[in-house]
């Protein structure tokens, strides 16, 4: 028995159309399924929840992307109770490419229909949880000038968004708390990261792993402008911006970030109003299908 949470807008439609394969292939296979379509923010985060707190052991399939996946991560409560198999519908992407999850959804779903189990690492911030990444900065000013932007849709909305903020730059005023040494600091970009890619595909942590037990923080320090262009060049390049002298990695299971200037920070590409990141990393917990 599956319980499938499904968005049906998510990847402009992506998620209904991979909800039609999907079933079909649990009705070929005639194994049982219940489908929970999400119809407003935050809809799946309480779905998970009742399904946890109502059944024994949960079979879930989340189809959508990673807004959806951090709902979903988010409504757990009992994790010794559910089993998660993530399908990518969504228009980045982004964790599903860290984990090397099948954008094809017949195929994403085999693992969960052959009860192929494996735990893979979550980072815990406060009450709140990210599966892919959460920063401040530049990604964090995209993704605001992201939410005004009507003149594009999906990656492409992105890159104008990341094209205007580039136009414009600022960094940004942070305390960092790693390893126990905390130093303040102005930043191009930071991220706590559990996978790769931020903004559908750009790798800005090349070296992270969804399963090693470890946060990579990777920070960008403040440069001269003129050397923007460059700097970019190399993060489009495979995350090749992390070997500059501008920019510092470290592998650690707790973080804090501090933002001392008008920022933000962002969890899974989601925007939120807090001012601190204090970011521990949570192993042997999250049981996925993959």
């Amino acid at each position: 028995m599956f319980d499938i949470i499904v968005n049906p807008k998510s990847g402009k439609g992506k998620g209904a159309k991979a909800l039609d394969k999907i079933t079909a292939l649990l009705d070929k296979e005639g194994i049982e399924y219940k489908v929970h379509k999400t119809q407003r923010a935050a809809h799946a985060t309480q779905i998970v929840k009742e399904l946890n707190d109502s059944q024994d052991h949960t079979n879930l399939v989340i189809l959508g992307g990673d807004g959806s996946f951090n709902e979903v991560l988010n409504g757990v409560t009992d994790f010794s109770k559910i089993t998660i198999s993530f399908i990518p519908c969504g228009t980045g992407n982004d964790f599903a490419a860290a984990a090397k999850i099948s954008t094809d959804p017949e195929k994403a779903i085999l693992s969960a229909i052959k009860g192929e189990k494996r735990y893979i690492d979550f980072i815990q911030i406060g009450e709140r949880r990210a599966l892919n990444a959460a920063g401040a900065g530049l990604d964090v000013d995209v993704l605001e000038k992201y939410s005004t932007m009507k003149a594009f849709k999906g990656k492409m909305k992105y890159y104008a968004s990341l094209l205007n903020v580039l136009c414009h730059v600022k960094f940004h005023k942070l305390r960092l708390t790693v390893d126990g040494v905390t130093t303040e600091k102005s930043v191009f970009i930071i991220v706590a990261a559990n996978g790769n890619y931020i903004g559908g595909g750009m790798a800005i942590s090349p070296t992270s792993v969804i399963d090693d037990g470890y946060i990579t923080v990777v920070v960008v320090n403040e440069v001269k402008k003129r050397k923007i262009p460059g700097l970019l060049i190399k993060f489009l390049s495979g995350g090749k911006h992390i070997y500059q002298p501008c920019s510092e990695v470290y592998n650690v299971k707790e973080c804090k970030i501090e933002i001392l200037d008008e920022g933000c920070i962002q969890l899974d590409g989601e925007l939120f109003k807090d001012k601190v990141l204090d970011c521990k990393i949570v192993s042997n917990q999250l049981e996925v299908f993959m």
